[in-house]
């Protein structure tokens, strides 16, 4: 059976999408933006930018960092974060949802076989 994604595209470079999503649900369960990128085979660089673009996205960051210290430092989604990762989720089911018998049509219709490149011969 096909699938959906939802991507939510507020501007031409300002897009919410399911990795995004993922990205802050890890960060929810470890506490940590560095964990959360290697359970994604993703650098702590690449994690960390993902995470200061989501906070510029919104009114308010979505994650949370804590420095350092006797407790050492962490991460967490913050309430506006906790909200986002909830709503794109309703989202994600509605539309899958509402699209369903569409896909499904899809699905039905498509070739059984799989694709073979084309002839570059005319």
């Amino acid at each position: 059976m096909a699938s959906l994604s939802v991507r939510v595209d507020f501007a031409p470079d300002r897009r919410l999408g399911p990795g995004k999503i993922v990205l802050l649900e890890k960060i929810a369960v470890h506490g940590s933006i560095s964990a959360a990128g290697r359970e994604m085979d993703m650098s702590y660089r690449r994690a960390w930018e993902l995470v200061e673009e989501l906070n510029r996205l919104f009114r308010g960051p979505l994650v949370s960092a804590r420095t350092g210290g006797r407790q050492g430092g962490g991460t967490t989604l913050t309430p506006l974060g906790q909200k986002v990762v909830a709503a794109y989720r309703q989202t994600e089911r509605a539309v899958e949802e509402a699209a369903h018998p569409y896909v499904a049509e899809m699905s039905a219709a498509r070739a059984t076989t799989a694709l073979s490149p084309r002839s570059s011969k005319r």
